[in-house]
């Protein structure tokens, strides 16, 4: 495959208007169908929300100059196989443009940011998926992020094969024994590899597993209005996640703001099933309510 001016634009889902506001597109894709998600624009919104002043122009360069990049190494090889297309996005995503995980500040919210990822070249490892996706899906490659729990990673296809990366290690291609030490070391010894762990995640789901790595850690640090504005910028692209309604009354709750928490619990309870969940945040609408009167 040549990348040239005359390829065919491969479209990665709904694109974001330049004049469009960030929160605007936010709620645009939360309304799209999951095929319309394009997840590298979603998530260059996500992070100018966090950095409004920053240059979404050259971020939007970046991403875009990927395509060439990825093509110019996947021609070099000379052949149209998996383990070349593998090689192409590590020749160019790691080798070339320096992406790697950031294992000296692993939890700095830089790494959960793309704007920050783009200029830093270091991030998370959903982070550097997201990366990696976009990139391989200008080429036209069949490219999904994978329901793996504690390190996210990306599957590659092509004519019945299958190849699994770990962008946050130089695009390394796993094993099955590297992805059993991938889980052990986020779960423990007694973890084990099972099915539902190879299964594709929605670009969507990709979206509220960046954000939660930000919210996880705005809780931890006990920034309960900032958890609570995350898990409000997950509910933009993910509208009808009941569960995170639950979460974000809770959060409002424990911070103190009654009225914002008895009005996700309340779309909570009419969204959700008959559970003991929704009966304990019926109850806690009641307590909050006395409180405001």
């Amino acid at each position: 495959m040549t990348f040239s001016a005359d390829s065919p634009t491969v479209s990665t889902g709904l694109p974001w208007p330049e004049a469009m506001p960030a929160r605007d597109y936010l709620t645009l894709i939360g309304t799209a169908a999951e095929d319309q998600v394009d997840l590298a624009a979603a998530a260059l919104a996500l992070a100018s929300l966090d950095r409004p002043q920053a240059s979404l122009g050259d971020a939007r360069s970046h991403l875009s100059g990927l395509g060439p990049s990825v093509a110019a190494a996947f021609d070099a090889v000379g052949r149209d196989d998996l383990r070349a297309r593998s090689f192409a996005l590590a020749a160019a995503l790691a080798r070339q443009e320096g992406y790697d995980g950031d294992r000296d500040h692993y939890d700095d919210l830089a790494n959960a940011n793309l704007i920050s990822v783009i200029e830093r070249r270091r991030g998370l490892p959903v982070a550097l998926g997201i990366v990696y996706l976009h990139a391989a899906r200008l080429q036209g490659w069949a490219a999904v992020g994978l329901d793996f729990p504690g390190h996210f990673v990306i599957r590659l296809e092509y004519e019945g094969e299958r190849a699994i990366l770990d962008p946050f290690n130089g695009g390394a291609v796993l094993a099955v024994a590297d992805l059993r030490r991938l889980l052990k070391a986020a779960h423990g010894p007694t973890a084990e590899l099972e099915t539902r762990h190879y299964n594709p995640l929605p670009d969507r789901a990709v979206l509220l597993r960046l954000e939660n790595n930000v919210k996880r850690r705005l809780i931890a640090a006990r920034a309960l209005s900032g958890a609570a504005e995350h898990v409000r910028r997950m509910l933009l692209v993910a509208p009808d996640e009941v569960g995170l309604w639950r979460e974000l009354g809770l959060i409002e709750a424990e911070s103190g703001n009654l009225k914002a928490a008895t009005a996700a619990l309340e779309r909570f309870v009419g969204m959700a099933p008959e559970s003991a969940e929704r009966q304990q945040a019926r109850k806690l609408i009641q307590e909050l309510k006395s409180r405001l009167h």
